[in-house]
């Protein structure tokens, strides 16, 4: 297929989408190889750029939910993890939540931790470099405060707990865990609901250097 300005604009927005990169590390996919199976299919098709667009824009921002997802560690170096309330006793995940219209998303980060954990004692050590995306499973799509959307798109943040444990108190006006603990980061993957363990994963590799010297190796 003859290579355009046009084609090779839509072929960089495409690489650089964060759910393309997600697919393309757990697929062990190089951009070549994607760049090639494009090119293939498409030239099979027919088609031209008008439809590499519309395979570009098949994820669209507004489909997902902006929010934000803390990795909050502790003293200890380890990380905090809550357990959803009126879910399986598997659903442990770290705090997150949306981000309201026109709020910053570091701002969203300590309110949430209010919210979710009753206290905000926290610094940010990094703030994660592009939006994570996770769809939600059929069973959540069109119920409650999920309806509309497809998923969430998430900017992620390490942040260092300087309270103490007496401090977190999960009991909260809007309560989202029924239970907590600190775990190693190692043990992260395990712990959360299928859906969301490639972004845990995704998120654990690009922290890596800035929680190394915190929490050792992940």
């Amino acid at each position: 297929m003859p290579r355009t300005p046009e084609n090779n604009r839509a072929l960089a927005e495409l690489l650089a989408d964060p759910v393309v990169q997600m697919v393309m590390k757990a697929d062990r996919v190089t951009e070549q190889e994607l760049i090639s199976l494009i090119d293939a299919t498409l030239s099979r098709l027919g088609a031209g750029s008008k439809d590499r667009s519309a395979l570009k824009g098949a994820r669209s921002a507004r489909d997902y939910r902006p929010s934000v997802g803390i990795m909050l560690l502790n003293r200890a170096n380890q990380v905090f993890v809550g357990r959803r309330r009126k879910a399986n006793s598997g659903a442990w995940q770290m705090p997150q939540g949306g981000i309201e219209e026109g709020e910053d998303p570091r701002a969203a980060t300590f309110r949430e931790l209010k919210e979710e954990i009753g206290t905000d004692r926290a610094e940010i050590l990094a703030e994660s470099k592009n939006w994570f995306y996770y769809d939600f499973p059929e069973a959540l799509l069109g119920k409650g405060r999920h309806k509309g959307r497809r998923g969430q798109r998430q900017k992620w943040f390490v942040m260092r707990f300087n309270g103490a444990d007496s401090d977190i108190d999960i009991n909260t006006a809007e309560a989202e865990f029924s239970d907590w603990k600190w775990v190693s980061l190692s043990e992260l993957a395990d712990l959360v609901v299928p859906f969301k363990r490639l972004v845990y994963l995704s998120v654990l590799e690009e922290f890596h250097d800035a929680v190394e010297p915190f929490a050792g190796s992940v």
